[in-house]
């Protein structure tokens, strides 16, 4: 088999595409998580703490005496904490809708009926009488 047409072959397998959906659906939705942390849960809360800016809450490590983020870093090695909670908190964020998500999905899965068996027609279950008769 050449290699072209094996990489169609497993190209072209449900389970590959479903993958690729769901990588491009994660990117984007991971983009409007950042939008809701960033742009709405943060200011929030920086409200509610007296006005703090999250964002510009770092340590300097090479002595900068910088009043931003950026104009730290470009001085020198920071450590960002404020940066790193925003992130931490677009993880727990994205996690818990995660966790919804797949919730549901185990909900729905539960909720489908067990299969009914099928109805067996009394032929068979006299031959299988029969069958059982002769076996003792």
């Amino acid at each position: 088999m050449s290699l072209i047409s094996e990489f169609r072959e497993f190209a072209a397998k449900g389970n590959v595409m479903d993958l690729a959906v769901g990588v491009i659906i994660g990117a984007a939705f991971a983009k409007i998580v950042d939008s809701l942390v960033g742009d709405i849960i943060m200011p929030i809360i920086s409200r509610v703490f007296g006005g703090l800016d999250f964002s510009n809450y770092f340590l300097p490590l090479a002595g900068q005496t910088a009043t931003t983020l950026a104009d730290a870093k470009k001085a020198g090695a920071v450590l960002a904490y404020g940066n790193f909670l925003t992130v931490t908190l677009n993880f727990i964020i994205l996690a818990f809708v995660i966790f919804l998500m797949v919730r549901q999905v185990n909900r729905l899965k539960r909720a489908t009926p067990a299969p009914v068996p099928a109805v067996v027609a009394e032929e068979v279950l006299l031959l299988r009488e029969i069958r059982d008769g002769l076996r003792r």
